[in-house]
This record gives C-alpha cells, structure tokens and sequence, in this order.
C-alpha cells in the first residue's frame, strides 16, 4: 500500500531502467501502485518478463523493452519505441547500473571500463536522449539513482567514481535543462539498503551486514523502504 494518493500519476507515462530487479523494481511497483504506465528495461529479457508477471499479470501497466544502456542505439531505439507506443515520457529514473566489489590494485580496466560504462555514460545517454525526443519541448522529470559514495567507496571506487560522476551531471544538467521545463534530481541510498539481487552479483551479503552496527534501527534496509 502507497502513503500517496491512489491514482496520483493515472495518465502519466515513466521508464525505469533496470526496473526488473531491486530498488529499481520497488521503483516501478510504487509508480504502478499509482496509476502511471511504466516501461522497464534491462539486458536480460528472462528477467523482464518474469518480472512483468509477477507485478502486473494483466498487462495493464507495464511494458518491456530489452536495452543495454551502455549501447547508444539501443537507448535510442528505446526513447523512440517508448514515445511511439505510448505517446510521451514523463518522467526517467536512471537505475541500471553494476558494478564488483574489487581492491583497486587488483581492478583490471575491462572491470573499470564496464562499470563506467554502464553507470556514467549509461546515464549520460538515457537522458541525452530523453531530452532530445520528447523533454526538450514537453518538458518532464528525471531522476538518477547514485550511491552513498560522499566519503569515498573502498571496494567499490569504480562505482564511486562513476556516482560522483552522475552527481556532478545532474548539477550541470539541472540548471541547462530547466529553463525548457525539466527537473533533474540524484538520489543516494544507502549501503544499508539490502537487494538480494545485488547480494547475488556480489558473492557475499556481507557486504551489507558490515553497515549494520552503525544503524539506530540494527537492521538493513529493504528496497521497498
């Protein structure tokens, strides 16, 4: 059950990169809950459809599209596909991401490369092309999902690096794309946020649970909080 109002975004149309999965899939069923028709994209096509099911059998809401970010066309294809079949865009949440836990000394630069890739110029492209297709003259809002990586991220410093990356993009976009009508925010969960998928990629849920005796409430966090 939502805190906001029942049918609060009815008629609104929003894609959630990948949507299937964790955070980004608490993302979509919130904005299901509410009326908005959502598009989630992802690499993997098994995971889209298992979770298109699972949140909206009817078929009512959602809609998917398999997309790697990290490809320029496909983003393309995937702003256009969107505009066509349901008319507009919205609102973007720029949530798909990965990234390894690694020492850098022991990163090789296909690792560094790839997490790049997907976590910053993935980024760069979704709302490139947003705004180029349909925000530029419509105006609408995009949110870019980033990480808790203010004081650094050791283990993690590709990510890191590509977050702070985002942070600073969403800055420089935010004030470009405003004067057209388009709001631009970052958003960083914390590492007490607990994603038993992101666990899976990790190896180890360890990597969560060494967050848990600086918490007040002694706990994790679930992607639905």
């Amino acid at each position: 059950m939502s805190v906001f109002r029942s049918g609060l975004f009815k008629g609104k149309v929003a894609i959630v990169t990948g949507g299937a999965t964790g955070i980004g899939r608490a993302i979509t069923e919130e904005l299901i809950t509410l009326g908005c028709r959502v598009v989630i994209a992802s690499r993997n096509e098994e995971k889209l459809q298992k979770a298109s099911l699972e949140m909206d059998p009817k078929q009512k809401f959602l809609v998917t599209k398999v997309c790697n970010i990290r490809k320029e066309e496909h983003v393309k294809t995937l702003i256009s596909q969107t505009v066509s079949e349901l008319g507009k865009i919205d609102y973007l949440v720029n949530n798909g991401g990965g990234q390894f836990p690694s020492p850098v000394s022991k990163m090789s630069l296909k690792g560094w490369n790839a997490v790049i890739e997907t976590n910053l110029t993935g980024t760069f492209l979704m709302c490139r092309e947003v705004y180029e297709q349909w925000m530029s003259e419509h105006g609408g809002v995009i949110v870019n999902i980033i990480a808790d990586m203010f004081r650094g991220f050791p283990m993690m410093a590709h990510t890191g690096a590509a977050r702070a990356a985002v942070d600073n993009l969403t800055k420089s976009l935010s004030v470009e794309w405003a004067e057209n009508g388009v709001r631009v925010n970052a958003i960083a969960p914390g590492s007490s946020i607990y994603s038993p998928t992101a666990a899976k990629n990790y190896g180890d849920r360890n990597v969560f649970e060494g967050a848990i005796p600086g918490l007040p409430t002694q706990r994790l966090g679930t992607t639905r909080e």
